[in-house]
């Protein structure tokens, strides 16, 4: 079977958005409620405080957007839902009313695709919440409610909210406020489905799934491919699944996942003994520290897992919502934070931006990885312009997004790569040691020597050698080049 996914996934640079931290806008049409209890907007964030942050206020900032080069966002849920993250999905059918209600994403995602913006919505279809319709008619009225198929009900009577008493029904990692849903049930996965085509319908280009590898009904996430792509063949379907995703990354199903398979070993490569292990989590544990030969021998096996339409439709990523924030994680080192960065976006696949990241927010564990955006007077400006200037790169340097990717040395601290697409070349070095190092090594199979450097400190000289020619790197301590 001929794989075939999103052309735009492989040409954006994504943003990740969680709503109600990101900015605050105003709206002047009837029937925008607005809470009378917030927490303050620069207050430590606390796991229950809502910001207030809404859909109007990432209007008002799509020209930062632009400005920055992003051409695609990845929102975390944004349906009604009585949870800040609004992970514990509500409705739907409905955008929770404190970001603006349906009204303002209509508004929202005009004035994204105006600016050529691609808008991916979070699909939390593992689980619902106590307060979705169905499940609560069941907390209502027993079982005597016509929905009880819709979930798992174990036994009676269900303790939806005292911890004391067993809740008896399934919940996503016993949390009894995430009541799982029965996808054996056909309606529960025809109501899935209508949900997926409806927001498609309305104008969206793509759906992240959360948790999609705990739904297990089989032929679930294939139907919902085919649903999906006959509205949009271009619509893209990613998953967040943290371990090997290869079952799910066979082209009958997602388009890619969040690419923590990329972030663990790039985290361990670039930032080494730096890594504050206490940031570190069950499922993403960037050490023990990787020399340049462990990190190639992690990043050419991930890169042969998949067939090479889905390698460039990965979302790669650095950090997110689930993670410390990178910077406080490899304690606020920011030679560090620039390696990786450089890294991510010289990947195959779509690079995706935390926000924040790029203006050097800081945070630790949820909740402080989920921090308010930082007013521009407390910008790391220097952090903002290498953003810029790697994402400019990106959109410059075709090779850069859907060219090959060719190991050309990897010893010790140094690292060197090429990306290839045709005639054009671009060749990246990093040294991750102390101090400044210059190496000298055959390369074969490149259709030219690109010398001019684009981007970074150090340089490249070619030299012959017989027949062979031989390419000269150095680089100052903690440092990258490319050249072009």
């Amino acid at each position: 079977m001929s794989i075939k996914t999103p052309d735009w996934v492989k040409n954006a640079v994504f943003y990740q958005i969680f709503p109600d931290r990101f900015a605050r806008g105003k709206s002047t049409i009837k029937g925008q409620w607005i809470a009378s209890t917030l927490e303050g907007w620069d207050a430590t964030p606390t796991l229950q405080g809502y910001k207030g942050g809404n859909l109007w206020g990432v209007i008002d900032k799509l020209d930062y957007l632009v400005d920055l080069g992003i051409n695609a966002i990845y929102f975390t849920p944004i349906f009604q839902s009585a949870s800040n993250h609004r992970y514990h999905t509500h409705d739907y059918y409905q955008i929770d009313p404190l970001l603006g209600g349906n009204v303002a994403f209509e508004a929202l995602l005009e004035a994204a695709h105006q600016k050529n913006i691609k808008v991916v919505l979070d699909g939390v279809f593992n689980h619902a919440s106590r307060g979705f319709f169905f499940f609560n008619d069941i907390l209502e009225n027993g079982p005597h409610s016509p929905w009880l198929d819709w979930f798992k009900i174990h036994k009676w009577p269900l303790s939806a909210y005292d911890g004391d008493k067993p809740a008896n029904y399934a919940s996503w990692v016993d949390n009894r406020a995430l009541p799982e849903f029965n996808h054996d049930n056909p309606q529960v996965k025809e109501y899935i489905m209508q949900v997926a085509e409806y927001w498609l319908q309305k104008g969206i280009d793509g759906w992240r799934l959360d948790v999609p590898n705990e739904v297990t009904t089989p032929g679930f996430w294939s139907e919902f491919r085919d649903r999906v792509k006959d509205i949009n063949p271009e619509a893209y379907i990613v998953g967040e699944i943290w371990e090997d995703a290869t079952p799910w990354l066979d082209g009958k199903q997602f388009d890619g996942v969040m690419n923590y398979r990329f972030t663990e070993p790039t985290i361990a490569f670039t930032a080494g003994d730096r890594y504050v292990r206490e940031y570190a989590q069950e499922n993403l544990t960037p050490y023990p520290p990787l020399s340049a030969a462990e990190y190639a021998s992690k990043i050419e096996h991930l890169l042969q897992r998949h067939d090479w339409e889905i390698q460039l439709t990965q979302l790669n990523l650095l950090d997110s919502h689930d993670t410390s924030r990178l910077l406080t994680a490899v304690g606020e080192d920011k030679s560090s934070m620039h390696l990786a960065t450089v890294m991510l976006f010289t990947f195959p696949g779509a690079p995706s931006i935390f926000y924040g990241d790029e203006v050097g927010l800081p945070g630790g564990k949820d909740p402080d990885s989920r921090r308010v955006f930082p007013e521009p007077q407390q910008w790391d400006v220097e952090t903002l312009e290498y953003h810029k200037e790697l994402i400019a790169l990106r959109h410059k340097y075709a090779c850069l997004r859907t060219g090959t990717y060719k190991v050309l040395y990897a010893n010790e601290s140094i690292y060197a790569f090429a990306r290839i697409l045709d005639s054009e070349i671009v060749i990246v070095a990093i040294n991750i040691d102390d101090n400044s190092a210059t190496v000298r090594f055959p390369v074969s199979e490149l259709a030219s020597q690109p010398d001019s450097v684009i981007y970074g400190k150090g340089r490249m000289t070619w030299h012959s050698a017989e027949e062979m020619q031989e390419l000269e790197i150095t680089l100052p301590a903690r440092n990258s080049v490319m050249v072009s």
